[in-house]
C-alpha cells in the first residue's frame, strides 16, 4: 500500500512538472548583463511572433520568434533605447509585430471599435428593456391597429369588466 501511495505522488510531481510553462528563450541567447537581458525579455514580451500570432515571441519557439529575440538584444547591445528597438522593428515588420499596437490614424478603428460596440449594445440593450417594460410606449394608441368593429367590441368588454353583474 505505501509503494503505491509513493508512486502516485511521483507520478503527480511529474505532471506538475511537466505543466511547468516552457520558457522559449534559450540559454545561448541570454545576455551577460542582467539589466540588459530583463530589458531584452520585457521587450520581446511586446511583440509578436509572426508565426504563432497570438503569442510574444518570448513565449514563442517558433525559429522567426528565436531571429526576433536576437535581433532585439543586438540592438540593445549596440546602445539603443527601448523605443529605438521597437521603432526598428515596427519599420521592418510594420505595426502587425506590436502585440499592443499603438493609437494613430492608422489603428484609430482598431481602439475605437469595442467601445463604440459595447455603446450601441448597451443602447440596443436599454431600449429592449424599455419596450418589454412599456409596450405601448413604442406603439402609441394600443388600440390604434384594431378595426372599428373590434374597437366596438373592445369598449363593450371594458365597460363589461367595470360593472360585472351586467351580462355580455
Amino acid at each position: 500500500m505505501r509503494s503505491r501511495d509513493l508512486a502516485a505522488a511521483l507520478l503527480a510531481a511529474a505532471l506538475m512538472l511537466g505543466a511547468m510553462p516552457a520558457r522559449a528563450v534559450l540559454p545561448d541567447e541570454v545576455m551577460a548583463d542582467p539589466a540588459k537581458e530583463a530589458r531584452a525579455r520585457e521587450l520581446s514580451k511586446e511583440l509578436r511572433c509572426m508565426v504563432c500570432q497570438n503569442q510574444s515571441i518570448d513565449d514563442s519557439e517558433a525559429p522567426l520568434a528565436r531571429d526576433l529575440r536576437l535581433l532585439v538584444r543586438e540592438r540593445i547591445s549596440a546602445g539603443d533605447s527601448d523605443r529605438q528597438v521597437i521603432d526598428f522593428l515596427v519599420a521592418r515588420y510594420g505595426e502587425f509585430v506590436l502585440l499592443k499596437p499603438r493609437l494613430n490614424e492608422h489603428t484609430l478603428l482598431l481602439w475605437l471599435t469595442p467601445p463604440l460596440a459595447l455603446l450601441l449594445g448597451g443602447f440596443a440593450l436599454w431600449r429592449l428593456g424599455r419596450r418589454k417594460a412599456n409596450p405601448a410606449a413604442g406603439g402609441g394608441d394600443s388600440a390604434a391597429g384594431l378595426t372599428s368593429d373590434e374597437q366596438a367590441r373592445l369598449k363593450r368588454l371594458l365597460a363589461a369588466e367595470s360593472a360585472p353583474d351586467k351580462p355580455l
